[in-house]
């Protein structure tokens, strides 16, 4: 009986050990005391996303300053991002070869309502 009891204590150990080591999607066990601590999850910021017709305009405008040569066609095709880049540095814009907000307003390209709620 004492046999069976030492192993079932055993056992109960190891399962509770091995339990208290995996990760568990809902909290963290922190390191220096043991106690668990809720995961934070965090909301991405909404991705700033130019439309159809703003990259035909971008293109257009881009097309008449000589900095892109390719079809007016509202993608953001590697030309159209090189053009991009182009008239970033060439307007002191941070030359990511996006068509970001900052971008957009240096064009003078009108913003969508969702696209001015996005900083």
């Amino acid at each position: 009986m004492k046999r069976i009891s030492t192993v079932f204590v055993c056992a109960l150990l190891l399962v509770c050990g091995a339990w208290g080591v995996a990760p568990n999607a809902q909290a963290q066990t922190q390191k220096t005391t043991g106690t668990a601590v809720p995961q934070v999850e965090r909301k991405r910021a909404p991705i700033f996303r130019p439309t159809k017709e703003q990259i035909k305009q971008a293109q257009t405008m881009l097309k008449q300053r000589g900095l892109y040569g390719g079809d007016v066609n509202g993608k953001l095709d590697a030309d159209t991002r090189a053009g991009l880049k182009k008239y970033q540095e060439g307007e002191g814009l941070k030359a990511t070869g996006t068509l970001n907000r900052a971008t957009l307003e240096k064009m003078n390209i009108t913003l969508t309502d969702k696209q001015k709620l996005i900083s």
